[in-house]
C-alpha cells in the first residue's frame, strides 16, 4: 500500500483536539440523505445507531487505564480522545433522534448494544474492554480512511449529513492511535498482549457484523426497500465495487494481526491538513 510507512520509522505521536462543532442534519432527510439512495442511507444510518453507546464504551475503557499511563504526552492525548469521542456521541445522538422517531428497531438496537457493553464492563476484566476498544478503533479508522481518500463516497449527498461524517472521519484519523498507545503502555508487547489484541479484533468483527447486518435488513424492511434492485446495485458499488469502501481496506484490516503492528503504519496524516479548511467552511455555512 503506497501510504504504508517503513517499519523503521517511529510512530508519530499526534495530540488530538476537542472541537465543538454542530451540524443539525435535517430530520426530514433521514431516510434519503445519501446520494447512493435509500439502501446506502440505511447502511450508514445503521452504523450511526451504535456510535454513541460505542463511544461511551471506548471512553470508559481508555479512562480506566489513564492513571497507569506515565507518559505526559499520552495522558494529554487520552484526555483529548475522550473529549473528541464525547462530541461525536453528542452529534450522532441528534442524528439518531430522527432515525429513532421513524424506525422502531433503531432504539431497540441501541438498548441491546448498550446492555451488551454494560455486561462486558461489569463482568469481564477491564483489559477485555480495552482490547475491544482498540479493535473497533482500528475498524473505524479504516472506514474513516475510506471516506477521506474517496470523495465519491459522499459526493452529492445532503450537505449536513455529509459534513458530519467527514468531521467524524477526520477526528477518528487524528486520534486513531491513542487507545492503541494506551494498550502498549499498560499491556506491553508480549505474547499475552498480542493474543488478547488479536482475539479482540476477531471477536469484535464477528459480534459487530452479526449485530449490524440483521438490523440493517430490518431497517430496510421498515422502509419497504428490501427489493430495491437499483439501491442494492449502488450499495455494492459503494462497498465492494468501483468505490469499494470495504474492499479497499481488506489489506489494512489484516495488518492488525502482524505482531509489530501500529495504527500509524498506515500513515494518512495528509488528510488532517483538511481540518482548518473544513472548520472554516462549517463556520461560513452556519453564519
Amino acid at each position: 500500500m503506497s501510504q504504508t510507512r517503513k517499519k523503521t520509522q517511529p510512530s508519530p505521536m499526534l495530540l488530538p483536539t476537542r472541537r465543538d462543532v454542530r451540524f443539525h442534519p435535517p430530520a426530514a432527510r433521514i431516510a434519503d440523505w445519501h446520494a447512493g439512495g435509500p439502501i446506502m442511507t440505511a447502511w450508514l444510518n445503521t452504523f450511526s445507531i451504535v456510535l454513541p453507546v460505542g463511544e461511551r464504551f471506548f471512553i470508559d475503557s481508555v479512562r480506566a487505564y489513564r492513571d497507569q499511563v506515565t507518559d505526559p504526552e499520552l495522558k494529554k492525548a487520552i484526555s483529548a480522545f475522550i473529549g473528541q469521542e464525547a462530541m461525536h456521541g453528542r452529534e450522532h445522538e441528534e442524528y439518531n433522534a430522527a432515525l429513532f422517531a421513524r424506525t422502531p428497531v433503531a432504539p431497540k438496537f441501541e438498548r441491546f448494544v448498550q446492555g451488551v457493553l454494560s455486561r462486558i464492563t461489569r463482568h469481564l476484566p477491564k483489559s477485555f474492554g480495552l482490547s475491544g476498544t482498540i479493535a473497533l478503533e482500528h475498524f473505524t479508522a479504516l472506514l474513516a480512511d475510506s471516506l477521506l481518500r474517496e470523495p465519491r463516497l459522499m459526493e452529492g449527498s445532503e450537505p449536513h449529513y455529509a459534513a458530519l461524517w467527514r468531521w467524524h472521519a477526520l477526528e477518528e484519523t487524528e486520534h486513531k492511535a491513542v487507545a492503541f498507545d494506551t494498550w502498549k503502555a499498560v499491556m506491553g508487547r508480549g505474547l499475552t498482549s498480542y493474543a488478547l489484541r488479536c482475539g479482540g479484533l476477531v471477536l469484535a468483527t464477528v459480534v459487530f457484523w452479526s449485530f449490524v447486518m440483521p438490523v440493517f435488513v430490518q431497517v430496510l424492511r421498515s422502509e419497504g426497500k428490501l427489493s430495491d434492485v437499483e439501491g442494492w446495485r449502488q450499495w455494492l458499488r459503494y462497498n465492494f465495487g468501483a468505490i469499494g469502501i470495504l474492499r479497499i481496506q481488506l489489506r489494512s484490516y489484516i495488518e492488525y494481526f502482524r505482531p509489530g503492528f501500529h495504527p500509524w503504519d498506515h500513515d494518512n496524516r495528509q488528510y488532517l491538513q483538511q481540518i482548518d479548511e473544513f472548520l472554516a467552511e462549517q463556520e461560513r455555512l452556519a453564519a
